[in-house]
C-alpha cells in the first residue's frame, strides 16, 4: 500500500482502472449508470458498491497481486467485481461460463487463483473445479442470481463493511486483469494487462468508435469476453454512459429491452444482428432509437449489412476487429466505408499502429498477403506462466497477431485466414487442436482434423474429419457424448465426418484449407451423405 503522505507524487499522478468509477460519479452521481434486471443505480450508487466491495475484499486478508477468479453470466455485479478489485490491486481473472469442471480446473491452477466469485448456479462447476485444481483458495463468494448457494453470497458481504477501501497506487504497469484466450494452442493461454493497456485501448474504442457519455447501451454478450467487458461497458463508464447488462443475447429479451430503454448503442457479432433481423418480433420501430452498431469476430455478411442499412437507416455501423492480447481493439472500419469496404477491418484504431510482415518480419507491399502485426502500449504484457510464448509473440519488435491479411494501398486492412486454423463460431474462439486432442481420447480414432464451415447462423461452424483405425467403427453419438464431457458446448463438432485418409503435403502436414474447401458447403446440404447438423 502506498502511503500518501510518503509518496504523494504516485497519489496525486494516478489514474488506474479503479479510479473511473469514481471519477464518473463526481462528474454524474445521479445520472443512471447500470441497469441489471430490477436493479437500477446511478454512479453515485454504483461507485459506492465498488468501494464496498474493495473494502471487504482488503478486509478478509486480499492484497495487491491476489488473483479473484469470476464465473458468470451478465450481472450488475460483474463490473462490481472488476472494478472493486482494481481498486485495491487484485487481479480479476474473468472465466467462461460455459467451461466445463475440467476446463475451469486448468485456469485456476494456472493463475493459481487467491479468490473465486462465482454466480449461485454455476457453484457447484466452480467446487468441482476447484477440487481437481493445483490451488488453494481462501475466499469463496456467491452472486445471488437464482436459487443461492452455501457459499456466501457478495450482497451481504460487502453491505456488512462500513470503512472505505484503503487508498492503494496500483501503478500504470502493475498486473491488473488475466483474460484468458483458446489462442491457436491446445490449453489457453492468460494474456496479461495492464492498468496502461486497459486504459488507452478505452480511449482507443471512445474515438475510434464515436462513444459519448449520452450513449444508452444494451450490453448482451457476455462480459467474460473482452469486447463486451472492455470494448462497451468499461468505456462507458469512462465516459458516464448509460449501460443495460442483459442475461444473453436473446432476440425477444434484446428487441423488447432497446425498446423500453429507448438504447441508442449496441454490440453484437453478426450471428447476433442476424438473429435480431430474423425475428418474428422484428420491426424497424422496435431498433428506431438506435444510433450506434458494432459488430466484431467477422464481417458482415453484404446482404445482411444491406438489410440493415435499408431497414435502420439511422443506424451508423462500425466493424471493430483486434484480439484479446490487444485488449482488444485493434482496427476499425467506420460507417463512412461500410458500404463501400464492407469487409474490410478498417484502419488502425487511434493508438494501434498496424503493418503486414513476412516470414522474415520485414514489411510487405500493398495487397500482398501476410502476417497481421501491431505496436500499441494497448498490448498485454505478455502469457502468464509462458515466457517462450511471450518471446515468440513479440519477436522484431511487433506484436504477432497469427492472423494473415493484406493492407490496399489506401491503408484499410483485409483478413484473409488465420495462421493457426482459429475457429470463430457464433463470437466464440475456438482452438481446433484443443477439439482434436479429445477425439484423439476417443478409442479408434486414428486420426482426426477439425476446422471451420461456413454456416449461415454461427457464421463459421466446427466440423471434424475422422479417420478410423482399420477395421474398426465409430458410434458418431459415443463421439459426441464423450466431446460433452470434455468440452463445453460451443466446442463440439456441429458436423463429424469419417474418411479413409486425410490430405496432407510430402512433409506429412494435414492441409486444412483443402478440407475447408471441399467441404464448404457443408452446412447447406442435406440428405447428401454427411453426418447429421448437431445442435449446441
Amino acid at each position: 500500500m502506498t502511503d500518501p503522505a510518503t509518496d504523494p507524487m504516485g497519489t496525486v499522478r494516478s489514474q488506474a482502472i479503479g479510479d473511473i468509477p469514481r471519477r464518473s460519479a463526481a462528474r454524474y452521481p445521479d445520472k443512471l449508470a447500470v441497469v441489471h434486471r430490477d436493479v437500477r443505480l446511478t454512479f453515485a450508487e454504483l461507485d459506492h458498491a465498488i468501494d464496498r466491495f474493495a473494502a471487504a475484499m482488503y478486509r478478509d486478508g486480499l492484497r495487491k497481486g491476489d488473483r479473484l477468479a469470476l464465473l458468470s453470466h451478465n450481472c450488475w455485479q460483474y463490473p462490481v467485481v472488476v472494478f472493486a478489485a482494481a481498486r485495491i490491486g487484485v487481479v480479476v481473472v474473468p472465466i467462461n461460463f460455459m467451461l466445463t469442471a475440467p476446463e475451469v480446473a486448468y485456469i485456476l491452477s494456472d493463475c493459481q487463483a487467491d479468490a473465486l466469485v462465482v454466480e449461485d448456479a454455476l457453484v457447484p462447476t466452480a467446487a468441482l473445479a476447484e477440487a481437481a485444481a493445483d490451488v488453494t483458495v481462501r475466499l469463496h463468494l456467491s452472486i445471488p442470481l437464482s436459487d443461492g448457494s452455501d457459499w456466501t453470497s457478495i450482497t451481504e458481504w460487502s453491505e456488512a463493511q462500513s470503512d472505505p477501501a484503503p487508498e492503494i497506487v496500483v501503478a500504470d504497469d502493475d498486473l491488473i486483469r488475466i483474460m484468458y484466450t483458446s489462442g491457436t494452442e491446445s490449453r489457453p493461454k492468460g494474456a496479461m494487462h495492464t492498468s496502461r493497456s486497459l486504459m488507452w485501448q478505452y480511449m482507443s474504442c471512445i474515438i475510434t468508435g464515436g462513444m459519448t457519455a449520452d450513449d444508452i447501451e444494451v450490453h448482451s454478450l457476455p462480459l467474460y469476453h473482452c469486447a463486451q467487458l472492455d470494448n462497451f461497458l468499461s468505456t462507458d463508464i469512462f465516459l458516464g454512459a448509460t449501460s443495460i447488462i442483459v442475461d444473453r443475447p436473446d432476440p425477444a429479451i434484446l428487441l423488447r429491452t432497446i425498446a423500453a430503454e429507448r438504447a441508442t448503442k449496441l454490440f453484437c457479432p453478426p450471428t447476433v444482428w442476424i438473429s435480431l433481423l430474423r425475428s418474428p418480433d422484428f420491426t424497424p420501430n422496435a431498433m428506431a432509437s438506435l444510433r450506434k452498431g458494432y459488430y466484431g469476430a467477422s464481417a458482415l455478411p453484404a446482404e445482411v449489412l444491406r438489410e440493415i442499412t435499408t431497414l435502420l437507416p439511422g443506424l451508423r455501423l462500425w466493424n471493430f476487429y483486434g484480439q484479446t492480447e490487444m485488449a482488444s481493439l485493434a482496427t476499425a472500419l467506420g460507417p463512412e466505408d461500410q458500404t463501400t469496404r464492407g469487409g474490410s477491418a478498417g484502419r488502425p484504431a487511434l493508438n494501434v499502429q498496424t503493418r503486414i510482415v513476412d516470414e522474415n518480419n520485414e514489411p510487405v507491399a500493398p495487397g500482398t498477403v501476410g502476417e497481421i502485426v501491431h505496436r500499441s502500449p494497448q498490448a498485454t504484457i505478455g502469457y502468464l506462466n509462458l515466457p517462450e510464448k511471450t518471446t515468440e509473440a513479440f519477436h522484431g519488435g511487433w506484436f504477432h497477431s497469427g492472423d494473415l491479411g493484406y493492407l490496399d494501398a489506401d491503408g484499410y486492412l483485409w483478413v484473409v485466414d488465420r495462421h493457426k486454423d482459429m475457429i470463430k463460431t457464433g463470437g466464440e474462439n475456438v482452438a481446433s487442436r484443443e477439439v482434436e486432442e479429445v477425439l484423439f481420447e476417443i478409442p479408434g480414432v486414428q486420426e482426426a482434423a477439425v476446422f471451420a464451415v461456413p454456416h449461415p447462423r454461427w457464421i463459421e461452424a466446427i466440423a471434424a474429419v475422422i479417420v478410423p483405425t482399420a477395421g474398426l467403427a465409430l458410434d458418431e453419438e459415443a463421439i459426441l457424448a464423450h466431446c460433452r464431457k470434455r468440452l463445453a458446448g460451443y466446442k463440439i463438432p456441429k458436423f463429424i465426418l469419417t474418411a479413409d485418409a486425410l490430405p496432407k503435403n510430402p512433409s506429412g502436414k494435414i492441409l486444412k484449407r483443402e478440407l475447408r474447401q471441399a467441404h464448404s458447403a457443408l452446412a447447406q446440404v442435406s440428405n447428401a451423405g454427411y453426418s447429421r447438423e448437431h445442435t449446441r
